[in-house]
């Protein structure tokens, strides 16, 4: 096979769970030391020939008798110089360390099997017949790569993704995929947003924003699948490609009226095909349950900025009716409560900010009244000091910029007959 083009396997939770009961299986159980046999506690190293004291496998040297824990190699009797030293060049070149796997027999009802005794930390790990079957099972079976794993978040927010976070990507091998010093490139793989929302919730924010990427997004949402490639030409992965890569997932988007024009019309239509468009109410009726959610958003502000003081009932009424007056103004609606709750939030911070300049304990109904004229935006209070938007943005430009200006031409010079600017 090619290893530039690995291969999707989908499987089912009951398949994944049943390979992890396999997969446990093979691990065999975990035994203590002093419950394995003499023999193969010694050649594994928990256990020291010369003392029988059980310690660390990691400990080379028993910590009772200071002599190796496991049998010298070589015999000590041939060294001449054995009297003199005292076997140092036993300890120093033999084998000091036990070994990392034994395999030995037992009869069990009758039977005798081979057995298989693994270091484990400072538990010793034992294998009998059928987990070493499994593991040679699992051995046959060709390497993989978990890309989406069962047990994850089902809602997956991309708000704001480059191209290779959304369509997933293969990481760069700066040696080049050698099968001794790289890694492989089914190891590389990466899943983007799409195929870690497969059979889930993919939610983007400022929909437009992403511009020509909309185009990839429709295709998913269309075949319910989507390749993983490298995104980047000169990287290691360019060359691979894993294909029907599953997405089959509910795209919720978002985005600002005034950006409708920046949403391609096929992603529009495949939305419409398939789901809804749906324009968010910006306000509510005005009843007792809604007033009280709207004193729940008070106290909620208030906690969540964690620097202001807790509001009285008298706040709390006029924020409702600042509310109300937002809504007949913007919406034209009567009796009827505002949603635009980032303005109004505003309008509750700038009431607390009053309140923790005069330091006072709560916030009252004088601090939201001088808030509400405090937070008025930058048009309405240029139209307050000098009448109109123009008459403030022409108090800020020379008399040059305001003669080339056709608007203050045509109106300073009403008898004028030049043709200049016709």
């Amino acid at each position: 096979e090619n290893p530039e083009r690995p291969l999707v396997e989908v499987k089912k939770r009951d398949e994944v769970l049943k390979e992890q009961t396999e997969r446990e299986g093979a691990e065999g159980d975990l035994i203590d030391a002093k419950e394995a046999p003499v023999n193969v506690a010694e050649r594994l190293g928990y256990k020291c020939v010369n003392c029988g004291t059980y310690s660390s496998p990691r400990d080379r040297v028993c910590p009772k008798c200071a002599r190796p824990k496991t049998a010298v190699q070589g015999n000590a009797a041939q060294n001449p110089f054995g009297d003199l030293l005292g076997g140092i060049f036993e300890v120093t070149f033999g084998q000091l360390g036990g070994r990392d796997r034994v395999t030995t027999t037992r009869r069990q009802f009758g039977n005798e099997e081979v057995v298989v005794y693994e270091r484990a930390g400072e538990m010793v790990r034992v294998l009998d017949q059928k987990a070493l079957e499994k593991r040679r099972e699992m051995e046959k079976t060709s390497p993989r790569k978990v890309l989406v794993p069962v047990s994850r978040q089902p809602f997956v927010l991309a708000t704001g993704a480059s191209e290779t976070e959304l369509l997933g990507d293969v990481r760069h091998d700066p040696y080049g995929g050698h099968p001794q010093l790289g890694t492989q490139p089914y190891d590389r793989v990466v899943p983007g947003a799409i195929h870690e929302a497969h059979q889930g919730v993919l939610f983007i924010d400022e929909l437009p924003q992403l511009g020509n990427l909309q185009r990839f997004i429709l295709t998913a949402m269309q075949e319910k699948r989507f390749p993983i490639s490298g995104r980047n030409p000169q990287s290691a992965g360019a060359s691979v490609r894993v294909d029907n890569v599953p997405c089959d997932f509910i795209f919720v988007g978002a985005c600002n009226i005034q950006d409708l024009p920046h949403i391609l019309s096929p992603l529009r239509s495949r939305i419409t095909g398939s789901g809804y468009e749906v324009l968010v109410e910006t306000t509510m009726p005005d009843t007792d349950e809604n007033r009280a959610k709207m004193a729940q958003f008070f106290a909620q502000e208030v906690a969540v900025d964690k620097r202001i003081p807790p509001a009285t009932i008298a706040a709390i009424l006029a924020i409702i009716e600042e509310s109300k007056r937002r809504a007949r103004e913007s919406d034209k609606k009567e009796k009827a409560l505002t949603l635009r709750l980032r303005e109004l939030g505003g309008l509750i911070r700038a009431a607390g900010d009053l309140a923790v300049t005069e330091r006072s304990k709560v916030i009252d109904a004088d601090h939201i009244k001088r808030a509400i004229k405090r937070s008025r935006t930058i048009e309405e209070q240029i139209r307050e000091r000098y009448g109109s938007y123009t008459a403030g943005v022409g108090s800020d430009i020379s008399q040059a910029q305001k003669e080339t200006s056709p608007y203050h031409y045509w109106n300073a010079h009403q008898d004028d007959d030049v043709q200049g600017y016709q």
